[in-house]
């Protein structure tokens, strides 16, 4: 049942997207009395699911979920039908057209993607306002890792400030870390003092080598919040409520520190807990992944504060959310270009997982608004047969005078297509091979 609420939300927002991404060149087209052929929601190879025509276009709904697409005529697309280019031009076709119109129709796509997420964050900030976590809401501090220690800071620092300026939400700071210009960090010590610690300006690719990517995470006490049947800690007793006292005689307060010697043991530890005011040993197996099977209970260490934004509000805030996804992601698109990147890089499965097992129309307007900035980057880079490929053509038609020949284009979105196709199935392989994993 999980799975299928989670396709349902997927196979929703994506159909979503493509139709309205796909108005965003029939619009302009039909503006500028060029001849769309075919409006289609996926792609409808061989036959279709649903189709109609009304006013000569065509509206349909294919059987390959894999995008959907408009056919314009006389326009050189992923349909490769080249027939008709080698007619005479017709007034009413796209190749037609002067090229200011053309780029239009081509950049309108993106166009909607982009304004698209930004409307859909203002809704959700004015439906569902917003929540933040305050420095003295990380009621424990935060642990970190061996590489962040090396810089200055301790388990049980308090972040403050984040290049000299209040810092209104601390558990955003593994992200600053990873995709934004931190250069500096002020926390304030378990004895009230504080300190300013320099960042090193590859702290991103320092996170991302060691794959470090959660260097900060709040602290809580070492109680059990679920122990998970056949795993073991379930093996060897332990029960949820157990308060984990001690690892092979270390003294244990804070989950980090249980963390901590789980991951320096081989074969197996001695466990003392305390259950009910009882102290009890338990020796428990530790296998190669280091994993026992259990979670901590939160227990107060987070505290949220709630925010309620105006119509007025919600636009700037909604924007200003837009414009930061934006600027992250393009940030996090370039370690794709690393081997780590190219076996990181996720198909379908990998964006169905990031919807929640249980319908929550929150959740699925933030993915919805993410993967609208998502799609509208990632058709606008250069690569033919993506908008942003049918883009460069046309810019460089209207700085040089010069339009690029018919069969160039054709050659060039035959390429694009091979260069899509070869990265469909490194994403969706990629996904495959972690199922089995």
């Amino acid at each position: 049942m999980d799975i299928v609420i989670k396709a349902a939300q997927f196979i929703l927002s994506l159909s979503f997207l493509i139709v309205l991404h796909e108005l965003g060149h029939f619009i302009p087209a039909k503006l500028f009395k060029t001849r769309v052929e075919k409006f289609y929601l996926f792609f409808d190879y061989k036959f279709s699911i649903f189709k109609k025509k009304i006013g000569g276009t065509e509206y349909g709904i294919g059987w390959i979920p894999l995008g959907g697409y408009v056919k314009i005529a006389g326009m050189i697309d992923e349909s490769m039908d080249t027939e008709a280019m080698e007619k005479p031009a017709q007034p009413w076709e796209f190749r037609s057209k002067p090229a200011w119109q053309r780029l239009i129709i081509m950049l309108g796509g993106v166009i909607v993607n982009f304004i698209l997420g930004g409307l859909i964050y203002m809704m959700i900030v004015f439906v569902w306002g917003g929540s933040f976590s305050a420095t003295d809401d990380i009621k424990y501090g935060f642990s970190t890792t061996e590489t962040f220690h090396k810089l200055g800071f301790e388990d049980g620092d308090k972040i403050t400030t984040v290049n000299k300026e209040p810092f209104k939400d601390v558990t955003d700071i593994n992200k600053y870390l990873f995709l934004r210009d931190v250069s500096s960090i002020e926390v304030k010590k378990q004895d009230g003092t504080t300190k300013s610690i320099t960042i090193p300006s590859d702290i991103g690719k320092t996170m991302w080598a060691e794959g470090n990517m959660q260097p900060f995470e709040p602290r809580s006490l070492s109680i059990l919040s679920e122990v998970v049947e056949g795993t073991p800690a379930a093996e060897a007793g332990l029960l949820k409520g157990d308060k984990i006292v001690s690892v092979n005689g270390v003294s244990i307060i804070y989950w980090n520190e249980f963390k901590r010697e789980i991951l320096a043991s081989k074969d197996a530890v001695d466990m003392q807990i305390s259950r009910n005011g009882e102290l009890k040993i338990l020796n428990v197996a530790i296998g190669e992944d280091h994993k026992v099977g259990v979670y901590p209970i939160n227990g107060g260490a987070i505290t949220t504060q709630n925010i309620d934004y105006t119509i007025g509000e919600s636009i700037v805030e909604g924007t200003s959310r837009a414009v930061w996804k934006l600027k992250d992601y393009v940030a996090q698109f370039t370690y794709v270009f690393t081997k780590k990147g190219a076996t990181s890089i996720g198909g379908f499965i990998s964006i169905g997982k990031i919807f929640p097992s249980t319908w929550s129309w929150h959740a699925f307007w933030e993915i919805t608004a993410f993967l609208s900035i998502m799609l509208g980057f990632m058709n606008l880079l250069p690569i033919p047969a993506l908008d942003g490929g049918h883009v460069v053509f046309t810019l460089f038609e209207m700085i040089t005078g010069r339009k690029p020949n018919d069969k160039f284009l054709e050659y060039a979105q035959m390429a694009g297509i091979i260069f899509l196709l070869a990265l469909m199935l490194l994403a969706n392989g990629n996904d495959i091979v972690k199922l089995f994993q």
